[in-house]
């Protein structure tokens, strides 16, 4: 039987800011069963999630954890996958995050790609996006999708303050909508719109999020210099952890 992540980046996986069990280790597995169901991989229930995670981080806590749900089938590439494999990856957290300077990246992205909105191991659009930033002297890299339009960086969401209110990229746009993300979706009525270049350079702060770093402001965006809010930063902080309490 062949291990068809190996061979075709047929595989998914979660990374989780691991605190327990919570409602945000909920989402996290909701979204991994969703994509295991839309690609046919076989995959644990809740239970045998939690305790797969739980084995490999013997009791400990504020881990960085990532769970990778692997196919196993037949050689032919058009195959339904059989069976799954588990692999829990647990490491130490990074002790801190600084302000992000984030460019465009020459790399679009198709908002027909139903690969994109799944988390999956096929992951070198982001590698490279990612490096070509590093190379430019920038964090991270911003996608756009076939319209110029925003979608997100290749690790994280993207939440834009403008004329007061709240927006986050719409996710039809072409992106994978992050599980912190949608709790402030959720709880903090953050709006889904289509956004462009332009609304970036009249923002009046920038955020990165995802489950590792949960939120990061952004200091920079091209050639765009950004203030620091530090009490929407702080609600922003709440809010999540709120979720995934130390």
């Amino acid at each position: 039987m062949q291990n068809r992540t190996l061979f075709y980046g047929e595989g998914i996986f979660e990374t989780i800011l691991w605190r327990g069990r919570s409602s945000k280790l909920l989402r996290h597995y909701k979204r991994l069963k969703n994509s295991a169901d839309f690609f046919k991989i076989p995959c644990p229930d809740y239970e045998e999630f939690c305790q797969k995670i739980e084995k490999k981080t013997k009791g400990k806590k504020n881990l960085y954890v990532k769970f990778c749900l692997f196919s196993k089938g037949e050689s032919a590439y058009y195959q339904y996958p059989q069976k799954s494999e588990s692999v829990v990856v647990v490491k130490k957290l990074q002790n801190s995050y600084e302000a992000q300077k984030i460019c465009l990246s020459s790399i679009k992205r198709h908002s027909n790609n139903v690969v994109i909105y799944h988390k999956t191991m096929n992951y070198l659009p982001n590698i490279l996006a990612k490096r070509e930033a590093l190379i430019k002297g920038f964090d991270d890299g911003i996608f756009l999708n076939e319209n110029e339009q925003i979608t997100e960086c290749t690790s994280s969401n993207l939440l834009i303050v403008k004329n007061d209110k709240l927006l986050t990229p719409a996710r039809d746009s072409g992106l994978l909508l992050g599980t912190t993300m949608e709790i402030l979706i959720d709880k903090m009525n953050v709006k889904e719109e289509y956004i462009k270049i332009d609304d970036l350079y009249k923002a009046s702060c920038l955020f990165i999020t995802n489950s590792i770093v949960e939120v990061i402001p952004v200091a920079q965006f091209m050639n765009v210099k950004y203030p620091l809010d530090v009490d929407i930063l702080q609600t922003i902080k709440k809010t999540i952890q709120e979720e995934n309490p130390f």
